[in-house]
Order: structure tokens, then C-alpha cells, then sequence
């Protein structure tokens, strides 16, 4: 369970045509007019415009504030200060760097203590950094070449050899993954998720795989997992947990994916393995 360097963290580069029409793309994105994007950021419309034109440059000041305001990812708020001619503000530490031993120990402490439950925890191209043992469990079966480090979340669910011929609505969870990263996407430019994401979602999908697998009582609350381990069917429901805002770019990448038992049957399942 001990959280591993994932490599280098996805890439994302400024144009050189100014900080303007990034600003601009990310505002049209939230759907806000430059007007609205003004009483938020406490300015006027008339400086949003110029600033998106390139008619006025923006304060560093401003810039950080325009990004808040539009949700701005946290290693996209460092392009938008390049492209705009200031510094970086936000930090990339390596996550096997001694500043961050709390934050590597505090996650341990979190996936350990959610045992005998699945959980993991991944980076923004899904490397897996740290798992538990209710994560290990479920990985029987995998093809060797699929374990070996780094290790990818998507991979070892989506690929052939891993786990998705004991996936029992295949269908929908790789629709559910494959969306997504669809929607990170759409919020970093990132090279390295784009080849994930091609590479995965090119992944044969048997003509016999299943549909919704629903075989019984599926919750209406949200799409479960549905996976077989040792003759059984385990049901999952998932949950996603990211830092509150972060001042690192590796730490604002970072989530922590736990896997809650759907049913009562999985529960026991898993309470008896673990024992």
C-alpha cells in the first residue's frame, strides 16, 4: 500500500497569443457572460472585454482571480499566469518529496482505515499512487503485464486482460469511465490523458458483453459496479474525493476513489474475506 511517484504529471502549454483568449474559452465553458464574470470578479464588462481582446493586459492579481471565479484548474491557472507574462504561482512537487510525507501518510491512513473496502488513490492520468488490500483483492486474475508499475486505473478496469470480462455491466461502467475522462478533458490540455483516453476507449468490447447486469436489485441512486470474485457478484457503488483547495498542482491532481458495498451480500462477502 505504499503510495509510489507516478512519473510526470500531465503536460499543458500556453499559446503564445496571451492570456485573453484563454480567459475567454474558459468563460464561455462556464457559460457566463463578461458581464456577469464582472460583478463576480468585482470589475466591468468593459475590462473583461478588453482583457479577452487583448487590448488590456491583466494584473497577476486579476488573472488569479478570473481563474477562481471560473473554476479554473489549478495547473491551467499557472498557464493562464505564463500566458498573461507572469510566473507561475502554483508548485509541482514530485510526490515522493519529503514536503509532502503528511500528505502521503494521511492518505495511507485513509484507504487503510476503509479496508476491508476497496479503495485507491490516483493522479490525473489515473497512474494508481496507493490501493488497499480491498483493491488487491479484486485484482486476481489480472494479467501479470497489467501489474506492473505504474499501474493505471483505467487499464486494469477497461483492458481485456484485467478486469473487464468479470464486469457484469461492462457497458455501462466503461461509458460511465470513458465520460469521465471525457470531462477532464475538456478542462486540461493534457497530451498524456488524450492517449489514455484514445488508447482505452479502443479496447474491444465482446459482442456478448453484457448490458446493465442488473440481475436483481441495483440501486436507483447511482450506477453500480457489478463484478464477480470467486463464483460471486460483488456490487459497488463509488465515490470520488478531491483536496479543498489545493496549492500544489500534484496534490489538486490527486483522488481518492473508495468503493462502497451496494448490497448486504457484498458487505459479507467482504467482511468474511478479510477475516
Amino acid at each position: 500500500m505504499t503510495i509510489v511517484p507516478s512519473g510526470a504529471a500531465p503536460s499543458s502549454t500556453a499559446p503564445a497569443q496571451g492570456a485573453g483568449p484563454l480567459l475567454r474559452a474558459w468563460r464561455q465553458r462556464r457559460r457566463l457572460s463578461q458581464l456577469e464574470l464582472a460583478l463576480r470578479a468585482e470589475s466591468s464588462a468593459r475590462h473583461i472585454s478588453f482583457v479577452e481582446t487583448g487590448r488590456a493586459r491583466p494584473s497577476e492579481e486579476m488573472v488569479l482571480r478570473l481563474a477562481e471565479h471560473l473554476e479554473v484548474p489549478v495547473r491551467e491557472r499557472n498557464a493562464l499566469l505564463l500566458a498573461a507574462g507572469y510566473a507561475p504561482r502554483f508548485t509541482e512537487t514530485p510526490l515522493d518529496d519529503p514536503a509532502l510525507d503528511g500528505v502521503r501518510a494521511g492518505l495511507e491512513r485513509l484507504i487503510r482505515g476503509y479496508e476491508p473496502y476497496p479503495a485507491l488513490v490516483v493522479d490525473g492520468v489515473y497512474t494508481v499512487v496507493a490501493a488497499n488490500r480491498g483493491i488487491a483483492m479484486l485484482l486476481d486474475g489480472v494479467d501479470e503485464a497489467l501489474l506492473t508499475p505504474p499501474l493505471n486505473a483505467m487499464r486494469l478496469t477497461l483492458h481485456p486482460g484485467g478486469l473487464a470480462p468479470r464486469v457484469l455491466n461492462l457497458r455501462e461502467w466503461r461509458g460511465h469511465l470513458l465520460h469521465q475522462m471525457e470531462r477532464q478533458l475538456a478542462l486540461h490540455r493534457s497530451p498524456r490523458l488524450r492517449e489514455l483516453y484514445e488508447e482505452v476507449a479502443a479496447y474491444p468490447v465482446p459482442a456478448s458483453a453484457p448490458g446493465d447486469g442488473s440481475g436483481g436489485e441495483v440501486p436507483d441512486f447511482a450506477l453500480p459496479l457489478r463484478i464477480t470474485h470467486e463464483g460471486r457478484t460483488l456490487s459497488f457503488v463509488s465515490s470520488i474525493s478531491t483536496f479543498n483547495t489545493p496549492m500544489d498542482v500534484t496534490v489538486a491532481e490527486l483522488a481518492v476513489e473508495t468503493f462502497l458495498p451496494a448490497d448486504p451480500a457484498t458487505a459479507k462477502h467482504l467482511q468474511a474475506y478479510a477475516s
